[in-house]
């Protein structure tokens, strides 16, 4: 290269690209791209809100959460206040993903009605784009640039699982508030350009500042991988914006103290509702397999995104021996050689590379905390550092001193692929139709997956293919006998076939590695309460798990009530 990255970037903000459009000025060409931009998202992502597919964990975050099955102020603060431990999702703190998906409940969304929810989600992923947009064009000044690099973006067959998938709503909210964040970061920076605004820039300096922490606050509150923002912000600080100080550093120690109590939050919030695996407990080698892993993974996915999952299982072994692994560790050594290198002529390829695996590194597993080693949804925020490298690229390839057939070649390279791009999420999205569909697309990819046989069951059971669901749930406890889901629904199958002796066993299992789940406490009472000639007929435990049951909802379940009368009538006791 000629020049460097940095001194393009400087260009850039100094002399905005004269040739895009000589009679509109920059900024009304961008709102002009944003909304063809925009639109071209919500095109190729239309067929979303006809999707009927529910994912893994829908089930806790509508079609079993009683508090976004009930719009209520009560609610929001049942959201807000369960901080250390969540009572309807299993997991960490995030109740404005929460109060999002109620709100969405209240506007008539339902198991068998998806599209307010679809709304609200493809709604969210064009205003990404758009931000997306404006925060490359604030960064290198070249609206047409902006506009190509986010189009690819916004159409990517990556970014199509936040969409339909109700539970990632929580993903497009962090990502939304995060990328205000960095805008408003970066605006605020302009006196560093524009000398004359010195004094209006001082003067919105400590309002800017305050926004940005808010927008912080928010991103954490959606989904807590926001985390690692302020270390973007300094990342930023070294380049573009070439201000990465003492002084910088310590302006952004707020934000670190506000990350590391919300990290703290998440990890006991983990724990005690769901699972976690320390490094110590998995072992360095591990740890660093996983990481070279996905390292590759993600780029390989990015670049050729095809045989795209919801449910990328742990290579088994995982080890050297495994050719995933090996690549893994190879291709990393030779990333980290190719990033060192590339300093000799620019910045903007180990900043932006650093961007994205800091933004990352939260869902690489270091803490493990799912059954799966990657996912296309980690990615979403994450890749805006891949975007600076490109858009940085492209900004070289476009400059002034470039003949015409070369950024005429820009062009139509960018657009070919925004057609591939549009093709490939058209095809995928298909298989998010209905979750029969879905998973049974899965499992083409992933055969001996226990998570994928169960939800597989799951959707068979509501076709009522009972006998084809209790296939695959059996299989899921084969294949993993510590499945509390799978063992659960194994046994309401066999409950549906009066083969109660079976199904308490299951219940009973399910019960053991799921002490406080309120549904497998009262199918088990109705269970032992359903016949009296059924040898598990006890209705004084029946009525001691209904109880419990009952109390875990605040006795708002107005099934588990029945059960519970039930329980009490068949125990001579009165009704509450």
């Amino acid at each position: 290269m000629p020049q460097n990255n940095n001194q393009l970037t400087d260009k850039f903000r100094k002399s905005p690209d004269k040739n895009s459009a000589k009679q509109l000025s920059p900024k009304v060409l961008l709102v002009i791209l944003l909304f063809a931009v925009c639109a071209a998202v919500l095109i190729v992502h239309w067929p979303t809100l006809s999707a009927k597919a529910l994912s893994f964990d829908d089930n806790q975050y509508l079609t079993e959460n009683l508090l976004v099955q009930n719009p209520c102020l009560k609610s929001i603060w049942r959201f807000l206040g369960e901080i250390l431990h969540p009572s309807t999702v299993h997991g960490y703190y995030q109740p404005l993903t929460m109060i999002s998906l109620m709100l969405d409940y209240a506007l008539g969304g339902r198991e068998n009605n998806l599209l307010p929810f679809h709304h609200t989600s493809l709604v969210l992923h064009a205003a990404n784009t758009a931000l997306i947009i404006v925060l490359l064009y604030l960064l290198f000044g070249r609206p047409w640039i902006a506009a190509g690099v986010g189009l690819l973006f916004g159409i990517h067959p990556m970014t199509i699982e936040p969409i339909p998938w109700i539970g990632e709503r929580k993903t497009l909210l962090a990502a939304f508030f995060s990328l205000w964040c960095l805008i408003i970061y970066v605006y605020s920076q302009a006196a560093n350009y524009k000398p004359q605004a010195a004094k209006d820039f001082r003067r919105s300096t400590k309002l800017s500042y305050v926004i940005c922490f808010v927008m912080y606050l928010l991103a954490l509150m959606s989904k807590p991988t926001s985390v690692p923002l302020p270390a973007l912000l300094l990342a930023l600080d070294y380049w573009p914006l070439k201000r990465l100080k003492w002084r910088t550093v310590r302006e952004k120690l707020p934000f670190f103290v506000l990350g590391g109590i919300f990290a703290v939050i998440t990890y006991i919030s983990q724990s005690r509702t769901a699972q976690t695996t320390l490094p110590t407990e998995s072992g360095l080698a591990r740890m660093l397999l996983i990481l070279c892993h996905n390292i590759v993974f993600y780029l390989y996915k990015i670049i050729w995104p095809v045989n795209l999952s919801s449910h990328y299982a742990f290579p088994k072994p995982l080890a050297l021996s495994h050719p995933a692994v090996l690549a893994g560790v190879i291709g990393t050594c030779i990333l980290m050689l190719l990033l060192i290198i590339s300093l000799r002529w620019t910045r903007a390829v180990l900043t932006g590379w650093l961007f994205f695996f800091v933004a990352i590194l939260p869902t690489m597993q270091i803490i493990g905390f799912s059954n799966v080693i990657a996912s296309d949804k980690y990615a979403y925020l994450p890749s805006v550092g891949l975007l600076m490298i490109l858009a940085s690229f492209l900004g070289w390839c476009c400059g002034a001193d470039k003949p015409l057939p070369c950024r005429a070649l820009t062009a139509v390279t960018i657009l070919f692929l925004a057609g591939a791009e549009s093709a490939a999420t058209r095809n995928q999205l298909v298989h998010w139709r209905d979750s029969l569909s879905l998973f049974e697309y899965m499992l083409t990819l992933t055969p001996n997956s226990a998570p994928l046989h169960n939800h597989l069951g799951v959707a068979l059971v509501k076709q009522e293919n009972i006998d084809g669901a209790m296939v695959h749930f059996a299989e899921a406890v084969r294949l993993d006998p510590e499945n509390e889901k799978a063992q659960y629904n194994l046994g309401l199958a066999y409950a549906k076939k009066e083969m109660l002796e079976k199904a308490a066993v299951c219940l009973r299992k399910s019960l053991q590695l799921a002490p406080d789940d309120p549904y497998t406490l009262i199918n088990l009472a109705a269970v032992l309460i359903i016949n009296k000639e059924s040898p598990v007929y006890d209705c004084n435990e029946a009525l001691r798990l209904a109880e419990r049951a009952c109390k875990l909802t605040d006795y708002r379940n107005s099934e588990m009530l029945r059960i519970l009368t039930k329980a009490q009538s068949a125990t001579g006791r009165k009704a509450k």
